[in-house]
């Protein structure tokens, strides 16, 4: 019972900050450097005139794995109108692994690789995966996702973005 007490007040404490997180609205993006596979890095900077999918995800998560297809689908649907994908492999996730995935699925968008955590720290402490976060036009985070996102609703959301100034 002892046991149950402090996991209890944490569920507690996530549920209401992820309630307090929420009803906030838009966020500016935290400040981030990330490293692509290539070796080239892109900034938080580098998100701002397009909406942008932030999906941080492991080879080793079998809900990441499920849900690609649907994030490539994504980024393909919407490539040409201002959207982009950018896939940040978890700090624990073998690089090795990391670029096997990406060429073997032949993923479209940028992935990088968070070596040191720094980047999910960042992102508001991120350790569950999924986590995705979108990113609209001004570099401001409007939507989280912790776990597979409701894609017809992502969808509705990307389009009203798009047709944002």
């Amino acid at each position: 019972m002892k046991k149950l007490i402090p996991a209890a007040l944490l569920a507690l404490a996530l549920v209401v900050g992820a309630g307090v997180y929420l009803s906030t609205g838009a966020s500016a993006a935290p400040a981030s450097t990330f490293v692509l596979l290539d070796g080239t890095k892109k900034s938080t900077e580098d998100l701002k005139g397009k909406v942008t999918l932030v999906n941080f995800w492991a080879t080793s998560c079998v809900t990441c794995v499920a849900e690609m297809p649907q994030v490539i689908a994504t980024y393909d649907k919407y490539k040409d109108r201002g959207y982009d994908t950018l896939a940040v492999a978890m700090s624990y996730d073998p690089p090795a692994y990391v670029v096997n995935y990406a060429e073997t699925r032949k993923l479209p968008f940028k992935v990088a690789i968070d070596n040191t955590g720094a980047v999910a720290q960042a992102w508001g402490d991120v350790k569950l995966t999924p986590t995705t976060y979108v990113v609209n036009k001004r570099g401001e985070i409007v939507k989280r996702y912790v776990g597979e996102p409701d894609f017809a609703e992502l969808h509705k959301l990307i389009e009203k973005l798009l047709a944002e100034a």
